[in-house]
């Protein structure tokens, strides 16, 4: 729920940047961020799906570094192993993906600021990453589960906001199938944990 306020109150900011700062542009075309010729390419986008790409590349990123960190350990149970494995696997082409898009668009990524995501989106704090820097292979492997338990139910979070709110067709079906895909990861973390 917190995302979801952030996010609407972010899209009436935008909305309201629109307004007073795009007089000769028109509606969702008119974005700010967006480079005005690419209206053609952005003409089935609006500020959710930029939103979403945008916050959905730093959200992957994180979960990348997560999986790199327990990788690089010795003891991590092999089934966490395949599941860091799965998920750089998954949403590295992911972000290849959401950059490509934001470029299509006309979007320069700077000017959508993701500085503002926190555990309420899933992300984790410098903290949290150097818990699990720092903890051995049995307890990174725990850790590691748990952290990427709240990580992904923020990305389901926001893929969900997406699929209500967005757009671009493409950018929905992606969004639907990170719900899935982490839905279905969750459960298994989950299982897993208990066995630990």
């Amino acid at each position: 729920m917190k995302f979801r306020t952030a996010a609407t109150a972010a899209l009436a900011l935008s909305a309201a940047l629109t307004l007073a700062g795009c007089s000769t542009g028109s509606g969702e075309d008119s974005m700010p961020g967006m480079d005005h010729g690419s209206s053609e390419q952005a003409a089935d986008v609006n500020d959710a799906d930029v939103m979403f790409a945008s916050m959905m590349i730093v959200h992957h990123e994180q979960a990348i570094e997560m999986s790199d960190i327990v990788l690089a350990k010795d003891g991590v149970y092999p089934e966490v192993v395949e599941l860091a494995e799965a998920i750089k696997a998954a949403q590295g082409p992911e972000i290849e993906q959401l950059q490509g898009w934001l470029n299509a668009w006309g979007v320069n990524p700077e000017e959508h600021q993701t500085d503002g995501m926190d555990h309420g989106d899933g992300m984790m704090t410098e903290d949290d990453l150097a818990a699990l820097e720092s903890a051995d292979g049995t307890e990174a492997s725990k850790l590691f589960l748990e952290q990427m338990i709240g990580h992904h139910e923020g990305a389901v979070e926001m893929a969900q906001t997406q699929v209500d709110d967005g757009s671009n067709p493409d950018a929905v079906e992606l969004a639907q199938t990170i719900i899935d895909a982490q839905t279905t990861e969750i459960q298994q973390m989950q299982d897993l944990l208990a066995t630990l």
